[in-house]
């Protein structure tokens, strides 16, 4: 039995909608500002973005192929630490950032307008390209970590894929004026969620290492109740699918998930909670993409 990929789903909505908000905001900028005829270098930027997180894709996927097992452990371990650092430090970005996100890319457009050439191009590859980078990174370790040996990827890749559609679809909305949502508060679920995901992905990377033979203790468990969640289980198959969970956990799996859940959590919550109290949540229109981001 295959579960829906949650983790997945929300890794490719949450990263998908930031960089459909930075295009809503530099197209709408430029349509409002009467350079409408500037538009094309955005989807041209837009465009190489795609195409070099997809190569990246590929070159994650089918790389390693020719490695020894060991040197694939080592690898896929090392990415997925890779990868919990780089949405560790995107979810608190952009629970920092995220008001003054717009006014930043206006003055980078504005800039990049006056120089001409392909600098609006490179500004929209920059801009969206790093999300399409750090997408392709976690949706990489997030499949590794929920799909065992022989495995279909197939599923855990249309999740990430219609989660990107839905936040694309959530970009077109914000633009037309028919949507309007509490960014601040959808950051702060997804935020919390993704940090349990990335607890997972940790996880999975350090029983990599382990099984690479660079970090001790692959055979002393924590806890195995294997026989109660059976991993081929419809329940066992939910919880490695949303949350990443393993039945047989070895001490140094569990001793990770919970030093980094824990104050990761605690620093998360604190900043939200914080930002929350000196400013009203805002909610986003279309038609004002300044306070959308």
């Amino acid at each position: 039995m295959t579960s829906f990929p949650l983790g997945n789903y929300l890794i490719g909505l949450r990263e998908g909608l930031e960089a459909s908000l930075v295009v809503v905001i530099l197209i709408a900028y430029l349509v409002k500002s009467e350079r409408r005829h500037l538009v094309p270098r955005i989807w041209a930027g837009v465009a190489v973005a795609v195409v070099i997180s997809m190569a990246f894709g590929a070159l994650l996927t089918f790389g390693p192929r020719s490695l020894t097992f060991q040197a694939k452990e080592a690898l896929g371990g090392t990415l997925s630490l890779v990868a919990v650092g780089f949405v560790t430090w995107m979810v608190f970005w952009m629970a920092r950032h995220a008001r003054g996100m717009s006014g930043e890319l206006r003055g980078k457009i504005d800039d990049a307008a006056d120089t001409g050439g392909v600098s609006l191009a490179v500004v929209a590859l920059f801009a969206v390209g790093r999300e399409g980078l750090e997408t392709a990174l976690f949706i990489w370790s997030a499949t590794q970590a929920t799909t065992s040996s022989g495995d279909s990827t197939l599923v855990p890749f249309l999740g990430a894929l219609l989660g990107i559609l839905t936040a694309v679809a959530m970009g077109f909305a914000f633009y037309k004026g028919v949507l309007t949502i509490n960014l601040a508060q959808f950051f702060k679920w997804t935020g919390i969620i993704l940090i349990i995901v990335a607890a997972g992905v940790l996880s999975y990377g350090v029983h990599d290492l382990q099984e690479a033979g660079l970090l001790p203790g692959l055979n002393t468990l924590a806890f195995d109740v294997s026989k109660q969640i059976p991993p081929a289980s419809w329940w066992g198959t939910l919880l490695k699918g949303t949350v990443n969970f393993s039945p047989a956990t070895t001490w140094l799996e569990a001793v990770a998930w919970v030093a980094y859940v824990i104050p990761t959590m605690s620093m998360f919550l604190l900043r939200t909670r914080t930002r929350s109290r000196s400013k009203a949540p805002t909610s986003t229109s279309p038609s004002q993409p300044a306070n959308a981001a």
